[in-house]
């Protein structure tokens, strides 16, 4: 490969204070961007859509579980899927792009100290979903099995994507989607905050009057000491 330009320390700084105004300017339009989410309007979710859980049966309301707000990614899984690296298949292995974000997903304890839960659905059987993340070291994910329209319904059933939701009592609300590259950055807890409805939740955030919010800092914790701290 051709090498770029070889500098002294003092010619690399300018290099890189130049091109953090830039990034900078791109974080900034970052957090605008996600405060024009927290604006979307919320479409209503009227149909009963049912899943396979650990437990047995499950609604979306199930998916919640008990928290204000649910993100959920379709990973593809299954017989069907066709999307393998070198030796994979099914059962043992999923989608490789997908797994490539399974394999990102934050500890979500940090999630639920945001009232929001995070799940995966696929069209493949919970035995082998639970063998999948064992094996693939994805226990922490709930992961549930689409049994009716909810892919379809929801922009997921040729494709991978990220829905959010939020309810209010037993009703629930579809408020963001994402796909195709937008699916990259999933796997962060700040990211998946970004594409809620209320957000990070913290103070220094542009959100509608009314929406919850807390200092920024402290409500972070390990992820073995939320329980503790509250």
């Amino acid at each position: 490969m051709e090498m770029p330009p070889i500098v002294s320390p003092q010619e690399w700084e300018a290099a890189r204070e130049e091109l953090l105004t830039k990034e900078k300017e791109l974080t900034r339009a970052r957090d605008a961007l996600a405060a024009e989410r927290r604006r979307m309007p919320w479409m209503a979710v009227e149909k009963d859509y049912g899943f396979e859980g650990p437990g047995g049966d499950a609604s979306l309301l199930d998916l919640f579980d008990g928290r204000r707000q649910l993100i959920v990614y379709r990973f593809f899984y299954g017989p069907e899927v066709t999307s393998y690296a070198g030796d994979g298949a099914y059962p043992d292995r999923g989608c490789v792009g997908c797994s490539f974000v399974g394999d990102q997903v934050a500890h979500p304890a940090h999630l639920t100290a945001r009232d929001t839960t995070l799940a995966f659905v696929s069209r493949a059987p919970q035995a082998e979903i639970q063998g999948l993340k064992e094996r693939m070291g994805w226990e922490a994910i709930p992961w549930y099995t689409i049994t009716d329209d909810f892919d379809a319904d929801f922009g997921v059933r040729e494709w991978h994507g990220t829905n959010a939701f939020i309810r209010d009592g037993d009703s629930v609300y579809r408020t963001y989607f994402i796909d195709s590259r937008g699916d990259e950055a999933m796997g962060s807890t700040w990211n998946y905050l970004d594409i809620t409805a209320l957000g990070r939740q913290e103070e220094w955030e542009d959100s509608p009057e009314g929406y919850p919010q807390t200092a920024p800092y402290r409500w972070w914790n390990y992820h073995d000491a939320y329980e503790s701290a509250s």
